[in-house]
């Protein structure tokens, strides 16, 4: 008997999707990104009532579905199917969290940002001052 997918975590489902794309851009998911996802999952409210032992499942899950052919187009689809309007500066925030986790941000994250962006429907200033919090949080003298 196969176990019924949970409609009430696909907007989790969508944020972790969200977070693993951007740290598989540049075709390297450092450390200090996955430790951010892992972060963001265990401190974030909208993670609240989700199940940490989902993470590894779901990004497993993201990984295959990028092998795929059209995968990115796949994923981002789901994201901005699933993901209610109102969370959509919560998942731009959270990816420009794990693109600046390892202090450098690559062409492909930048890129993929940017589709981001425009996918989930963020305005202009909206964005810039999530991109401007984002930097001062990962200033370094």
């Amino acid at each position: 008997m196969s176990k019924k997918r949970n409609p009430m975590s696909d907007h989790h489902t969508a944020l972790v999707y969200t977070m693993v794309l951007v740290s598989a851009a540049d075709r390297d998911m450092t450390d200090s990104e996955l430790l951010t996802i892992g972060d963001t999952v265990q401190h974030l409210p909208v993670f609240a009532d989700y199940d940490l032992n989902e993470v590894p499942k779901a990004a497993q899950a993201c990984a295959e579905l990028l092998a795929q052919e059209d995968g990115l187009e796949k994923i981002l689809h789901f994201i901005t199917d699933k993901l209610p309007s109102k969370l959509s500066e919560t998942a731009y925030a959270i990816a420009l969290d794990v693109a600046a986790a390892d202090s450098a941000v690559s062409q492909e994250e930048l890129r993929l940002l940017e589709m981001l962006r425009h996918r989930l429907q963020v305005g202009r200033l909206p964005a810039a001052a999530i991109e401007r919090g984002t930097r001062a949080r990962n200033m370094r003298l």
